[in-house]
């Protein structure tokens, strides 16, 4: 009698849990004493449960529309700045007054900067935006990213210099993906010389298809090479340089959601090289 009870005791706390994974659970009315309390308590668990992930899922959602919010605000008003600085500049007569313009452009821009990527850092952190990464060819990736990066290079007179494996291909969502070669390319950029050249290659490994980039720039400390994917990290090489430090947490974590990773090898004075490395299929 005891292993009837046993087995049927067993039997009905297993039904209970396939029908919690199903989201099926209802509670009933038993003649064991013992399993209707545990039913009840059950049953006032997954109700909490629910309500907290629901409260969760409001939260969530209440951020997504503050945080787009402020975003279209900001970028309205810095629009609108930003057009008033150039009226203003095309219309001065003295230089002064064209220098004045000039300043506020430039400290719009920076300012436009700042709060576009606090705002990516907000929604990657708040999982506000989703990653949808499909299989296509890298040459796209790369493309889209180098053709932003070029007037930047182009005021340095630095060259960014392509090699491509032919179909070479990888699983990547091209807009978030493109943010994150992006980072690294504005760094190669950013911290290197004049006259310099960038290399972005791609190789086809038997799990991962690679994507580097390589410059010819101030290269990173070895001390500092496991910092550089932190958050607001920035090195006291750059601290004179634009920037806030978030441009590799970025990067890092687009990859990371899209089952990728990134490593870097670099030697102070002697460049650096990043290297994406993206699930091949």
């Amino acid at each position: 009698m005891f292993e009837f009870k046993t087995g049927k005791t067993l039997r009905r706390l297993d039904a209970m849990l396939e029908a919690a994974i199903n989201g099926t659970f209802q509670e009933d009315n038993y003649d064991e004493t013992e399993l209707s309390r545990l039913e009840c308590r059950w049953k006032q668990y997954l109700t909490i449960s629910g309500k907290s992930l629901e409260q969760a899922r409001q939260e969530r959602e209440n951020i997504k529309k503050l945080v787009s919010h402020i975003s279209h605000q900001t970028r309205t008003s810095l629009s609108n700045i930003l057009l008033y600085a150039e009226l203003i500049e095309d219309q001065a007569e003295d230089e002064d007054k064209k220098t004045l313009a000039k300043q506020i452009l430039e400290q719009t821009k920076k300012l436009e900067f700042l709060i576009q990527a606090l705002v990516k850092m907000s929604r990657l952190d708040t999982d506000v935006f989703e990653i949808v990464p499909k299989q296509q060819p890298i040459r796209l990736l790369v493309e889209r990213a180098v053709e932003e990066m070029i007037p930047k290079a182009e005021e340095k007179k630095i060259q960014i210099l392509c090699d491509l494996p032919e179909n070479a291909e990888a699983v990547y969502d091209l807009k978030w993906t493109a943010e994150a070669l992006g980072n690294i390319l504005d760094n190669a950029v950013k911290y290197s010389p004049a006259g310099s050249k960038i290399i972005v290659e791609g190789k086809a490994f038997e799990i991962y298809t690679c994507i580097s980039v390589k410059d010819e720039g101030i290269g990173i400390r070895e001390s500092e090479r496991a910092q550089i994917f932190g958050r607001f990290y920035r090195s006291t090489q750059v601290q004179q340089e634009d920037g806030i430090g978030i441009g590799l947490y970025l990067a890092r974590e687009i990859l990371r959601r899209e089952n990728g990773y990134i490593k870097v090898q670099s030697k102070e004075g002697e460049g650096s090289c990043f290297g994406l490395y993206l699930l091949k299929s």
